[in-house]
């Protein structure tokens, strides 16, 4: 029987009965004032099933909005909504190579560009991942139609959205898991991030740029060359089914007059008329909240600006961009493309100008899952489906986050979770504090190896990093983003990352092939995070 890598759970009972364990050999220890006192342990037994409770009630706000996240993005991607914003984005690009100026620039080019922004911006925006996979096969045909290959559509994509992912500055997956275990305000020091995941992206596509037109220049270059021929027999197939018309529509209705026809259905009348609905709703509230909120006090560090009219301002711009959106064809897609843009404005404006903490962005996002979902047409029961599907889909990811907690606890009721980290200080403090800053980097990228996920692996590294980080003068901020790009990176290379297997399935590329293609990549990127560290020292 072929032996499998022990899944988080398991990982993390193993580490637990580990921490029971430290307490009976390691000598106790406690901060008081700042000060460390050597105390008795208090070696723990029975308590490692009682942790689970205390680590569960410790965590239970974090559990709670990770569970409201999952169930209103699973509504999101239920739609359709997002896969239907990047066809047509996708669409309009290729539009773009009838222009003079966009051929000599290269209309390759630009796509590439395009398109690894967009997917770099949701990674960093609301940490896509698993969608990659779907994408990924949409991509690949394009990429190789165009004279590259499925190593540039699965760049464009997945390590597109995971360069996003590592650098992210709004992921509640990432950034606002880990600064809450860090007791930070969710997604403070928003603006160095910002700058990170600029400089990564740019990057990122400098890298995939020279790779692509490198193959395009000579096809036998690209290592996927042999392979590639599954992509390129299916390509000169559908163009043959084009040209003789096999596989086109058999109901007699094409161009205009089908999608006349389909707006007539009732169907579609019945979610335009929910969209309208949904519309007058927020729109109605957002009118309410500009006579309550006619200026904002944006805080970003220990900037305060006041920006007059800035609600009002939104909700102009919803009432806009919403009714134009809602008098297109095939409405709910991209009204609920408008809610999804929206909401991430208004996360922005809420935290940086009113301070909003996980209740209220759990709110705002569990308004988001509700709303797409009467804009998509859902009755009650299907819509509340969806959301017990959505939550149901992430609750591996809640229950890690409880387990982890089980950890800290067990080793605090001992008395030697301080004792360990007076001896990280002791050791780690030479170092100085741009050495502790990139061994905390090291720590976290080696254990991304081995447990991927990222809420996992914040629950587990966080609550001991981040008050060691106090300890050796690093900040809190530095230390969560030490953990984003240990956690971001490797994710692009290691066996043990699900998403990754699934696309490189997908995508026919064998795992060897990749490894030898993107470890360069990896090691860039990288020596690019621990750079970009260093001034974290001087900002934060």
């Amino acid at each position: 029987m072929k032996k499998r890598f022990p899944v988080p759970p398991v990982i993390i009972f193993a580490l637990i009965l580990i921490a029971a364990l430290l307490t009976w050999v390691l000598p106790g220890g406690q901060y008081i004032e700042g000060e460390f006192y050597p105390v008795e342990s208090k070696p723990q037994t029975w308590q490692v099933f009682s942790a689970f409770f205390e680590g569960f009630s410790r965590q239970s706000g974090i559990i709670v909005f990770i569970l409201v996240i999952g169930a209103a993005f699973w509504v999101i991607n239920a739609t359709q909504a997002v896969d239907h914003g990047i066809r047509s984005f996708l669409e309009f690009s290729l539009k773009m190579e009838r222009k003079t100026f966009f051929k000599k620039v290269g209309v390759g080019n630009l796509l590439i560009v395009l398109v690894m922004l967009v997917f770099s911006l949701f990674g960093a925006v609301f940490g896509m991942s698993e969608e990659t996979i779907a994408f990924t096969l949409l991509l690949i045909p394009l990429a190789v139609s165009m004279g590259y290959d499925s190593i540039t559509g699965v760049c464009m994509v997945y390590v597109a959205a995971h360069t996003g992912f590592s650098a992210a500055f709004l992921n509640p997956f990432t950034v606002g898991i880990a600064q809450n275990l860090s007791g930070l305000p969710p997604f403070s020091g928003m603006g160095y991030r910002f700058i990170c995941w600029i400089s990564l992206t740019v990057i990122s596509i400098l890298f995939v740029l020279w790779y692509a037109n490198r193959v395009r220049r000579d096809p036998r270059r690209s290592v996927m060359w042999e392979q590639d021929a599954y992509w390129r027999d299916r390509r000169e197939m559908l163009r043959d089914k084009r040209n003789t018309g096999i596989g086109t529509a058999d109901n007699g209705l094409t161009g205009e007059h089908a999608a006349g026809e389909q707006t007539k259905s009732p169907e579609l009348r019945r979610v335009k008329i929910q969209c309208l609905i949904v519309y007058g709703l927020v729109l109605a509230s957002l009118t309410v909240f500009s006579v309550f909120y006619r200026s904002t006090q944006i805080v970003v560090g220990r900037e305060v600006w006041t920006i007059p009219g800035l609600i009002p301002g939104l909700a102009i711009l919803f009432a806009f961009f919403g009714w134009r959106s809602i008098n297109r064809h095939n409405a709910s897609q991209p009204f609920i493309l408008v809610l999804l843009a929206f909401t991430i404005l208004f996360l922005v404006v809420g935290v940086l100008g009113y301070g909003w903490y996980l209740s209220e962005i759990s709110g705002l996002f569990l308004a988001l899952g509700i709303l797409s979902g009467v804009a998509a047409g859902y009755r009650a029961n299907d819509l509340a489906g969806k959301l017990m599907d959505g939550a149901r889909d992430i609750l591996g990811a809640a229950i890690i986050v409880g387990l982890a907690a089980g950890i800290i606890v067990v080793l605090e009721e001992g008395l030697v979770i301080d004792r360990i980290l007076y001896a990280m200080a002791g050791k780690m403090g030479t170092m100085g504090r741009p050495g502790s800053l990139e061994a905390m980097y090291g720590i976290q990228t080696v254990i991304n190896l081995l447990i991927p996920s990222a809420s996992a692996k914040a629950a587990l590294t966080m609550p001991i990093m981040a008050p060691f980080g106090d300890l050796v003068g690093v900040s809190r901020q530095a230390t969560v983003l030490a953990f984003q790009f240990g956690d971001g990176f490797t994710n692009m290379i290691t066996p043990t990352s699900g998403v990754l297997m699934a696309v490189l399935g997908v995508a026919r590329i064998p795992y060897n092939k990749w490894f030898r293609w993107i470890w360069p990549f990896i090691l860039l990127m990288v020596l690019l995070g621990a750079v970009l560290l260093l001034p974290t020292l001087i900002v934060w």
